[in-house]
């Protein structure tokens, strides 16, 4: 009987994760709202997209960069608080994000160990909108702070 008990926690506990990357609002694209961003000191993020890919989350971002050249970089990953490597970006390695509520993730940005940036992204309750904000130090070591406000496409 126990093991039955185990079986079907365990079952619901993987439906219910699968259901929660699904049915969570940060899925899909999100064009960058310039006018109604403050960006500063570090790279802007030009087009987000979160897809599902099998039991974990995608996120595939284009940019410019500091520099002013254009990015692609992908995190591949769970929303789970830890961290999962980052591709095709040079100033970070590893990124985690986290569930804080229904419509909110905390994240982290991290080259070599060490947190580099960090924040909050918020999608807006009627899911049109999300806002980004975000603090730490770019790679001249600077203090940096951003809001950006993406729109759903």
């Amino acid at each position: 009987m126990r093991f039955r008990t185990l079986v079907s926690t365990l079952s619901l506990l993987v439906l219910g994760t699968a259901i929660g990357i699904a049915s969570s609002p940060q899925i899909g694209s999100w064009k960058l709202n310039e006018a109604k961003s403050k960006l500063s000191g570090v790279a802007k993020n030009t087009l987000v997209v979160y897809t599902e890919d099998g039991d974990n989350v995608k996120v595939a971002i284009d940019g410019i960069d500091a520099a002013g050249k254009p990015f692609h970089s992908e995190w591949t990953g769970k929303f789970d608080g830890q961290d999962y490597a980052v591709t095709g970006d040079p100033s970070t390695d590893m990124r985690s994000y986290k569930v804080v509520d229904a419509n909110t993730l905390a994240f982290t940005s991290k080259k070599g160990g060490k947190a580099l940036l960090s924040g909050e992204i918020v999608v807006a309750a009627d899911g049109k909108s999300r806002t980004v904000k975000a603090s730490g130090t770019n790679a001249q070591g600077e203090s940096v702070t951003q809001m950006a406000v993406y729109d759903k496409q």
